[in-house]
């Protein structure tokens, strides 16, 4: 093993937590507006939550049936990371009680406020226990654990309520445990009657009223708990014959994630000395995986709150309401059309979705459209997409669908939307044993004449309606041949099972992706001081691509790396990235899209795709990028990286210790997120020529 790599890198899990703790300092940022701050108390909390599930639980597994296997980037074994790793989550569990403390101080004043059972009003207190006793008692399914009532299996993030209990005509002084699971069909909060918000807790309620749940017993040691299971569970390849069905596999699947090993306990009030031996044998865990919090464990009725505000209440609590805009590179009329004529690219959410999803719904109806093929990973609930691909078949096109039913806690989703397309006559396939389709690409085939024709759309994101709102991506639309023949090539690739295919334009992993990349890298390296190469990503673990950035780091390239969430690799470490830079921005947004550029000028080359540089997307799913062909894309993808280097409110800078830290205060202040927006606003008000204002500033300030 090469250990010179591990000075200049650090280890997966913690990188992540350190970008979890920059979601969390959003939620301290006193110039987010205070609902929008709880929200990401949420979100980190929700992170925390699939971390323990996915991460952690792979390293379980790991730690269990392969305890030498050392990090390829730090040398530590699954043991190891796992000690880590609780060590570096208690302090945040800290920090997140405390900012959600400082937070619900915060919106007590407008009437917003989380209460516990002695904070209720003596009219509220009869109002709660009346419902409790209509509402809540005669669905609680409570039990007790004896030898005739045997320890109940508990459902990952479900709450129960606990309690030990004597019983009251008992001598002997014996105690059994009670648990009330709280039922998951009712509210998680009980909102009080009158003007204001004000709320207590589901557990909370039954915490207080056990005396009623439990009438024969005396109550003690009242507590709420929640498990975090192993969710890493892949289908078993494997014991799938070739005539199985494999949405039938995944439901097994998703069955069997429900009965995976405890990974965490959280837990309400400190257990006694007893308890925590108790529940430490009932989940073979460590007391280090038992965590105490004083928030809730479940926050999602933050969102339900801030979206039934009164209007006047959101414009001080919430951000000021942004809808994405309508492209100003997009006129009236025919997508199809305007597409044959120049690419176009939309960057959401500060550009309507729609233009796309237009192009599918007049490719669904016109009658020189012979096929469409589509790749799908997430898509919304409720999707637009699905009822154009739908209408599509029904109107005799051929559409195929490759939908991947393994993309992590969208699967039952996923069956059910591959059950309705295939209802209404669209070919579905599922992608290849071992390998996630993790691609975004469109192909729509027309016939111009008597020639066969492409419109070929390209994504860095899913095909998700909901998500285009709330994620930036790109999307590129092109009529390009040379493209298009590449895509049809890629898609009869797929329906074969072939993953080996060869491509002119199209870069697909696993096999030329990765290497393309480090090729271009490669091409910057040999120009030593005047390489450039500037990339975006959402994560960076491939050792490969690791190594590569700090070769051409050594060779005097200058390397810029914009990385939302984890990066193993340092910069500014001597003698290794001394010319690398790595920011990370954290927003009102999740920065998504995937960019690769290399070199500037006319001979720039872009790429923009779907793929992270990390292992398993490089070498273990199917991945698509596709240059950026057009001159004026290429502008407005320039033009969108300068504003996010120039980022000098949210972004934070990575340091060669693994640490984060803001840029240095200074004239003027550009927040990348609100520039976007503010220029979509105001882009159709004026043409390319009579470019804005603060564009031409913005142009003129970022030029490095």
């Amino acid at each position: 093993m090469d250990k010179e790599i591990y000075n200049y890198t650090q280890n997966r899990e913690l990188s992540w937590l350190r970008f979890d703790q920059r979601v969390l300092e959003e939620a301290q940022d006193p110039t987010v507006p205070l609902l929008e701050r709880m929200k990401f108390v949420a979100i980190f909390t929700s992170n925390l939550d699939e971390f323990f599930m996915i991460r952690v639980g792979s390293l379980f597994d790991m730690a269990q049936t392969d305890a030498n296997n050392k990090d390829s980037r730090t040398g530590m074994t699954p043991k190891e990371q796992l000690e880590k790793i609780y060590g570096a989550v208690a302090p945040l569990y800290k920090e997140r009680d405390k900012t959600y403390a400082e937070i619900k101080k915060q919106l007590s004043p407008y009437g917003i406020c989380g209460l516990d059972f002695k904070e209720l009003e003596q009219s509220e207190k009869k109002y709660v226990k009346k419902y409790f006793k209509e509402q809540v008692l005669p669905i609680l399914s409570p039990q007790i654990v004896d030898a005739n009532h045997p320890f109940p299996h508990l459902l990952n993030k479900a709450i129960y309520v606990t309690a030990n209990l004597k019983h009251k005509e008992s001598e002997k002084g014996k105690t059994t445990l009670g648990i009330v699971p709280v039922p998951q069909f009712v509210s998680d909060i009980l909102v009080l009657p009158g003007h204001d918000i004000r709320y207590i807790r589901m557990e909370k309620v039954i915490m207080e009223y056990l005396n009623l749940v439990f009438e024969q017993y005396e109550v003690s040691d009242a507590n709420y708990i929640c498990v975090t299971r192993n969710a890493d569970v892949s289908p078993d390849d494997e014991a799938l014959e070739v005539n199985d069905d494999f949405r039938l596999l995944m439901k097994e699947t998703l069955h069997k994630r429900r009965k995976m090993a405890v990974v965490r306990l959280e837990i309400a009030e400190k257990l006694t000395g007893d308890m925590e031996k108790y529940f430490c044998e009932k989940f073979n865990i460590t007391p280090a995986q038992i965590f105490r919090t004083k928030m809730p464990m479940k926050l999602d009725y933050i969102f339900s709150i801030a979206g039934n505000l009164p209007e006047s209440m959101k414009r001080s609590l919430t951000y000021m309401p942004f809808s994405p805009q309508n492209s100003a590179h997009v006129q009236d009329g025919s997508m199809m059309k305007q597409v044959k004529k120049r690419d176009i690219l939309l960057f959401y959410p500060y550009e309507s979705m729609n233009p796309f999803l237009k192009l599918i719904k007049e490719a669904s109806v016109d009658p020189n459209v012979l096929t469409i093929k589509i790749t799908i990973y997430r898509l919304a609930k409720k999707a637009r997409l699905v009822e154009y691909l739908c209408a599509a078949a029904e109107n005799g096109k051929e559409v195929t669908v490759l939908i991947e039913l393994r993309a992590r806690f969208d699967e039952q989703n996923n069956i059910d939307w591959s059950e309705r397309l295939e209802e209404a006559g669209c070919r579905v396939i599922y992608g290849f044993e071992g390998y996630k389709v993790h691609s975004k690409i469109c192909l729509i085939t027309y016939r111009n004449r008597n020639e066969i024709q492409y419109i070929t759309q390209i994504g860095t994101g899913n095909y998700n309606e909901k998500t285009a709102t709330m994620y930036t991506d790109l999307s590129l639309m092109t009529a390009n041949q040379a493209i298009g023949r590449d895509a049809a090539e890629f898609f009869k690739n797929m329906s074969i099972g072939n993953l080996n295919g060869n491509y002119d334009y199209l870069i697909v992993s696993p096999t030329s992706l990765k290497q393309k990349i480090l090729y271009l890298m490669d091409e910057q390296i040999k120009k030593g001081n005047n390489g450039r190469i500037i990339m975006k990503m959402n994560s960076l673990t491939d050792v490969d691509f690791i190594r590569k950035v700090s070769e051409a780091s050594k060779a005097g390239v200058k390397v810029d790396l914009i990385v939302r969430g984890i990066c193993c690799i340092l910069p500014g470490v001597p003698g290794y990235t001394d010319n690398l830079r790595v920011m990370s921005v954290v927003g009102r947004f999740l920065e998504h899209p995937r960019i690769f550029s290399f070199g500037t000028g006319a001979n720039q080359k872009i790429y923009i795709g779907s793929a992270d540089m990390m292992t398993r997307n490089t070498e273990k799913r199917v991945e698509v990028a596709c240059p950026v062909l057009d001159d004026n894309i290429k502008s407005q993808i320039n033009h969108y990286l300068k504003v996010m280097l120039g980022d000098n409110i949210k972004a934070r800078i990575l340091q060669s210790n693994g640490a984060f830290v803001k840029k240095k205060a200074s004239e003027p202040m550009i927040d990348s997120q609100a520039v976007f927006m503010e220029e979509a606003i105001h882009a159709k008000k004026e043409t390319p020529e009579q470019e804005n204002g603060l564009g031409r500033w913005l142009k003129g300030l970022l030029k490095r």
